[in-house]
């Protein structure tokens, strides 16, 4: 067990010994501790129109679709333990089987923390937690909690981090117009990601830092954000340029910069029409990724027990700078290289949910991905004469228990 994860569970773990000054000590004793095992899952289906760019949900996975139907690309299965200690104080773990970075399906634990109400409006966790750079964001593994089949690519596609380990504190007050409610996260990313097969980046120690803030009025929800990433491992430039590409280029490493991330995003959910949109912006400090803006807009409206629903979504990078002078030929090749983080794409989406049962929701969605054909990011294995479109089908059942 790494020292730092040490460090968070004995944290962890002062926190579940440690007694609220509020507590009622004449109260009856309820009958702690209490155990609640819950589920949730995805069975999905896809494939693309088009051999020429791989979709993939987001940049975690190491492949993606093609003409062919597959289930790797939004199937998914997790279990949850959720342990009550006391009025005040629970853990939660949760197991998750998904299509991973290096091609397996191997379980995961991507959540393992302890949660304690220091009052009735401020609460501090500990462990392993899901990450939270957006909105929605450390929910979107669970199709079951979102109208639209999978979140949008375009917006969604580059965070590569969905959890961490560390603490986390959060404060809820009332304006008298609405809730106020912020929280502050600190910590370091605990997983490997996909660069190019067989390659890997490792991810792990990078310190990841950030906050929110929250603003709840009835069927509105409003959230700005930002959070940030300290590298901790170099990419494997060279083994996948294939030449001492960072001795040519040294902007292009990635150990010890950063990535900043913020975001402005806005929910209205209320009677049978839902209204969701984001926009973002990420800024590296280094060459190796070019910085991106997006958005997205996604309408629903519920009728009876389906609701159709559709969505737009943007994505644009600004080429990043490289000033290390070197011959012609070989600047040409670094910047072919860096180009493969561009990204300069439209998805126009249409989709349906329907709740045919308790707890059950089958969906079926349309993705039409309309690009410049310069355009890279966030498929994989885009080929040069791709010519920019790119249409993808999928159905899934999302289930919860």
């Amino acid at each position: 067990m790494p020292t730092r994860f040490r460090i968070i569970c004995l944290l962890a773990v002062s926190m579940a010994i440690a007694r609220p000054a509020y507590a009622d000590e004449t109260a009856p004793a309820p009958p702690w501790p209490a155990i609640e095992f819950k589920g949730f899952g995805t069975l999905g289906v896809a494939r693309s129109d088009s051999k020429d760019s791989q979709f993939v949900r987001d940049l975690s996975q190491p492949d993606g679709l093609g003409k062919h139907w597959s289930g790797k690309t939004d199937t998914m299965f997790g279990l949850q333990a959720n342990l009550t200690l006391s009025p005040r104080t629970g853990a939660v773990m949760q197991g998750l089987v998904r299509y991973r970075y290096d091609g397996s399906w191997r379980p995961e634990l991507n959540l393992a923390f302890l949660r304690h109400d220091l009052a009735p409006d401020f609460t501090l966790r500990a462990g392993r937690m899901g990450t939270e750079f957006y909105l929605q964001a450390d929910a979107r593994q669970v199709g079951y909690a979102s109208t639209m089949l999978r979140p949008p690519a375009d917006y969604f596609g580059p965070i590569v981090v969905s959890y961490f380990d560390g603490v986390d504190a959060s404060l809820t007050g009332d304006t008298g117009y609405g809730l106020l409610r912020g929280k502050l996260f600190a910590g370091w990313a605990a997983e490997k990601t996909p660069v190019v097969k067989p390659h890997t980046w490792d991810l792990r120690g990078s310190r990841m830092a950030g906050a929110y803030l929250d603003y709840l009025n009835g069927p509105w929800q409003m959230r700005v954000s930002r959070s940030q990433i300290r590298f901790q491992h170099e990419l494997p430039l060279d083994a996948v340029a294939g030449f001492p590409i960072l001795t040519l280029a040294p902007e292009l490493g990635i150990e010890g910069h950063h990535a900043t991330y913020d975001s402005l995003g806005l929910i209205y959910d209320e009677g049978r029409l839902q209204v969701q949109g984001q926009v973002s912006s990420i800024h590296y400090d280094t060459s190796a990724y070019e910085d991106t803006r997006a958005g997205y807009l996604m309408l629903a409206y519920r009728v009876g027990p389906v609701t159709p629903y559709l969505s737009y979504s943007r994505s644009r990078s600004r080429a990043a700078s490289l000033s290390t002078p070197t011959v012609p030929a070989l600047q040409t090749a670094i910047r072919q290289f860096m180009a493969q983080t561009h990204s300069d794409q439209a998805t126009y989406t249409l989709g349906a949910r329907w709740d045919f049962q308790r707890n059950l929701a089958l969906k079926a969605q349309l993705d039409m991905i309309r690009a410049d054909r310069s355009s890279r990011f966030p498929q994989r294995y885009t080929q040069n004469d791709w010519d920019g479109s790119l249409n993808v089908f999928s159905l899934a059942l999302d289930f919860v228990f």
